[in-house]
């Protein structure tokens, strides 16, 4: 009984701690655009800071389709370093937008979903 009871209680620390890793925080992981023109493209920069213990790696950031575009650093971000992720939506069709980027770390089990929104509209030409 006194094993399994220490079985437990060091699971239990395993568990806590593992749940408690810090990795990229995000100063905000969702941007609006309001109303944007059709055809203009428009880039909005996430920063983050590396709040974990140790050294990390983006492996990727994968927006849900081709029409966003993100772009993030490549290598080795250090402990506590502060830097920042770009996407590029392209606004052409008409209509409110909501994309996903999707951002996978090395030897980190949850990713993190950053959200863009807005509303393309018409496009009209400046009269003369």
């Amino acid at each position: 009984m006194k094993n399994f009871l220490l079985l437990f209680v060091c699971l239990a620390i395993v568990g806590t701690s593992f749940s408690q890793a810090k990795t990229l925080v995000f100063k905000e992981t969702k941007h609006s655009f309001g109303k944007i023109k059709q055809n203009t493209p428009v880039t909005y920069v996430f920063a983050f800071t590396n709040a974990g213990n140790k050294p990390l790696v983006i492996e990727s950031a994968e927006a849900e389709c081709g029409c966003t575009t993100p772009e993030y650093p490549k290598g080795v971000i250090a402990k506590g370093a502060n830097n920042s992720l770009k996407v590029t939506y392209n606004a052409a069709a008409m209509g409110t937008f909501t994309k996903r980027v999707t951002v996978k770390m090395a030897n980190i089990a949850e990713p993190v979903v950053l959200t863009i929104e807005g509303e393309v509209v018409a496009n009209k030409p400046v009269k003369s």
